[in-house]
């Protein structure tokens, strides 16, 4: 047999098994490599390249290293479930960076970091000032994770006590000019809803390459021609009037729970301006 051929061969072969022993692992060591499974990994990665070059040596036996290689990262992870002591030994612990606005030098030396490079760092959490940091801790990974003084951080819904309905996420039914029929079938939508949908739009199925529904209904398309405005969706006028009728139900719910009568008196008196706001909102959608 020719030596490129032999090549070829070897290649293929030790390709389908890494991936079988990788897929073994876990996603673990795809996304986060710790210091002992950079090692197995570039090892492994070295056996496997002699293996596929190397056409004097046994190719057997180059599998049986890489087996042996992959089984002492998998016995490692089983053992590291039971214990933290050798779960620390193996991954490392993260490394507190920053508290109360103040950076521990001491830490930064330790982990051979430079201010210029926990400034990097910081900046793709988009924090510019380490004095609005609170709490910054090095991963094991070499990832900054932040968390921002209570001030510094974005106010939420939640800050101000509104509340607001459940956002799910998108669903893709339509890809590469084709209807989903799982993902129509999982919202409880049919194919002839998404006819009527598009007919709403002007465009056809096959024409889309890619369609999506959100959760508030609308339907988000892109279509192959990349000369049409894209990212069309169906008209929301009717669907933000259906969220005014319930902050108004809402106001009025409250109206009626409320203890005090200055309370009650506020809720009625709002209810009324945003009955009026929906009033007005309807005559602009005409």
């Amino acid at each position: 047999m020719p030596e490129y051929l032999t090549i070829i061969i070897r290649a293929t072969s030790i390709l389908v098994v890494l991936f079988f022993v990788t897929k073994m692992l876990g996603k673990k060591q795809i996304s986060e490599l710790s210091f002992f499974e950079y090692i197995i990994g570039n090892t492994v990665g070295s056996i496997g390249a002699e293996i596929i070059t190397g056409l004097d040596n046994s190719f057997i036996h180059g599998v049986i290293g890489i087996i042996a290689f992959i089984s002492i990262p998998f016995a490692a992870n089983l053992l590291a479930i039971k214990s933290k002591h050798l779960r620390e030994f193996l991954d490392g612990k993260g490394t507190v960076l920053i508290r109360d606005g103040n950076i521990i030098e001491k830490n930064l030396k330790k982990e051979r970091y430079t201010p210029d490079e926990l400034m990097k760092l910081l900046r793709r959490k988009s924090v510019f000032q380490f004095s609005d940091v609170e709490f910054a801790i090095l991963e094991s990974t070499g990832e900054l994770n932040v968390l921002l003084k209570r001030e510094k951080q974005p106010l939420t819904p939640s800050d101000i006590n509104l509340k607001v309905a459940p956002i799910k996420e998108p669903r893709t039914v339509i890809m590469d000019g084709k209807m989903i029929n799982e993902a129509l079938e999982f919202i409880g939508k049919s194919n002839e809803w998404m006819t009527s949908e598009l007919e709403k739009l002007g465009v056809s199925v096959e024409s889309i390459f890619i369609g999506q529904l959100e959760s508030n209904g609308q339907l988000i398309i892109d279509q192959y021609d990349d000369s049409i405005s894209t990212n069309e969706s169906v008209d929301e006028g009717p669907y933000l009037v259906a969220i005014l009728n319930k902050c108004q139900a809402d106001l009025e719910l409250f109206a009626l729970s409320a203890h005090e009568e200055q309370a009650k008196l506020m809720y009625i008196k709002n209810s009324e301006k945003l009955k009026k706001v929906i009033q007005d909102t309807k005559k602009y959608l005409q």
